[in-house]
C-alpha cells in the first residue's frame, strides 16, 4: 500500500494519484511482485468424476499433515484442479503448500472490493478510459478530476454516444473528441437546429472543468454550420490548415503547444497631466507585439513585431520556447502583407489554433479546442 502524503489515505501499490484528494503519490515505494495462481506450465483439467477419487488418494497419503482435507468433501472441479500437484512429482512425498492451499481463502483485493461496495456503477475515465470505483474523485491511472453523471444525464450521453451516421446525428453532424495520440474518445450527434455545447450537456463534455457550462452554440444557417462562442471564460480556438493564412487584428488571440499569444499594438504612453512626456525606446520598424497571456488580465513577456515578420517555433525561429515540448521545431509564421497582419501553420504537429470572435463557419474535418479537449466536425 501507499499512503498519501497530503490526505494520508491508503492506495494500492500500482496506483499513480491519491483516490482522496487527486495527489500524485510518491514512488519511492517498490510494488510487490506478481505471483501467478497456478504454474507456469498450466494446470491439467479434471473432470468432476473423476474429483472424489483423487482427493481420497491425496487424503491418505497426507494423514501426516497439518491441515487434513476432509473425505470426500464436496470441491469444485477449478479448486481440486489448482490443489493437485502436477503428474511430475513423486506422489510419495508430496508438498504441503499445495493442498493448504484451498484451505486458505485469497485475500481479497481492494480496488475491487471498493468498486464493489461504491456507491454507484464504476466511472470511466474520460482522459485515459480507466475505470474507476464509483466513489473515486479522481483516476487511479492520470488524476483526472471524474464526475459521475447523474440519472438525467446518463440516457442523453448513451445516445450521444452512438455511432456516427445519418440515423445517429439527426442534423447530419458528429463531433468527435481526440485523444492527445489523435485516437478517438467518443462521439456526440449534433441535434437538428441550433446546439449548445457546454458542460452542462454531459456526455463526452462532463468531465472538463475547462468548458463553461454553455460554452458555445452551433448554428446552422443557409446551408453552412457556424459556430458562436457564448462569452466562455476560456474560448473557442479553431486549427488552422497547413500553408493557409488567416488575418490577424489586435486584440486577437492565439495559440501554440501550451503558449496562448495576443496581438496587440504599440501605443505610446500619454503624456501627464501637466504635459510632460514619458520617455521610451523608439518603435520604428515594428508593428505591433506579440505577448503572452498568463491570466484573464495578466500578460507575460512581449515580443516586437517588426515589419518583416517574425518565425515562431521551439528550435527555429525568432521567437523561440524551448521548454515546451508541443511546439514544433519550427511552428508558425507571422507576416504583414498590405497593411494586415496574417499567421500561418507551418506544418506543425500538434497545430496552431486561433480564438474566434463572435461566431464563424467550419466544414467538414474542421477540428476545434474547447476547454482542454479537441474536438473534430464530421458533416
Amino acid at each position: 500500500m501507499i499512503t498519501c502524503p497530503k490526505c494520508f489515505k491508503e492506495n494500492q501499490d500500482h496506483y499513480k494519484f491519491c483516490l482522496g484528494c487527486g495527489a500524485e503519490l510518491p514512488r519511492d515505494a517498490s510494488p510487490k511482485k506478481f505471483a501467478a495462481g497456478t504454474p507456469p506450465q498450466g494446470v491439467p483439467a479434471v473432470r468432476p468424476a473423476a474429483a472424489a477419487a483423487i482427493i481420497d488418494e491425496v487424503t491418505s497419503q497426507g494423514a501426516g499433515m497439518t491441515v487434513p482435507m476432509p473425505k470426500k468433501a464436496p470441491v469444485a472441479a477449478p479448486t481440486v484442479a489448482s490443489a493437485i500437484a502436477p503428474p511430475a512429482a513423486p506422489p510419495a512425498a508430496p508438498s504441503p503448500s499445495p493442498i493448504a492451499a484451498p484451505a486458505t481463502p485469497p485475500t481479497p483485493d481492494k480496488s475491487s472490493t471498493a468498486g464493489a461496495n461504491a456507491s454507484g456503477p464504476p466511472v470511466l475515465c474520460p482522459q485515459c478510459d480507466h475505470p474507476n470505483p464509483g466513489n473515486n474523485k479522481f483516476c487511479a491511472s492520470c488524476g483526472f478530476k471524474l464526475t459521475r453523471p447523474s440519472a438525467e444525464v446518463a440516457p442523453a450521453a448513451a445516445a450521444a454516444v452512438a455511432p456516427a451516421g445519418p440515423a445517429a446525428a439527426p442534423s447530419g453532424v458528429v463531433l468527435t473528441a481526440l485523444r492527445a495520440d489523435g485516437t478517438e474518445a467518443g462521439s456526440y450527434a449534433l441535434p437538428s437546429g441550433n446546439a449548445n455545447i457546454g458542460r452542462d450537456v454531459g456526455a463526452i463534455f462532463a468531465g472538463d472543468s475547462y468548458l463553461s457550462p454553455r460554452h458555445a452554440t452551433f448554428l446552422p444557417r443557409g446551408g453552412k454550420l457556424f459556430i458562436k462562442d457564448e462569452n466562455s471564460l476560456n474560448g473557442v480556438y479553431k486549427r488552422l490548415r497547413r500553408d493557409e493564412p488567416i488575418a490577424i487584428n489586435f486584440t486577437d488571440v492565439f495559440r501554440i503547444g501550451q503558449e496562448l499569444l495576443r496581438y496587440e499594438p504599440l501605443s505610446p504612453m500619454p503624456a501627464t497631466a501637466d504635459n510632460v512626456e514619458r520617455l521610451g525606446s523608439p518603435s520604428k520598424g515594428y508593428i505591433g507585439r506579440i505577448a503572452l497571456v498568463i491570466g484573464r488580465d495578466a500578460t507575460g513577456n512581449a515580443f516586437p513585431l517588426p515589419e518583416a515578420g517574425i518565425h515562431l517555433g521551439r528550435e527555429r525561429g525568432d521567437v523561440l520556447f524551448p521548454e515546451d515540448g508541443y511546439v514544433s521545431g519550427l511552428h508558425c509564421r507571422l507576416a504583414p502583407v498590405n497593411g494586415q497582419l496574417y499567421l500561418t501553420d507551418l506544418g506543425s504537429s500538434n497545430g496552431t489554433f486561433v480564438r474566434i470572435n463572435g461566431e464563424t463557419d467550419v466544414i467538414d474535418g474542421d477540428i476545434l479546442l474547447m476547454g482542454q479537449q479537441l474536438f473534430r466536425i464530421s458533416m
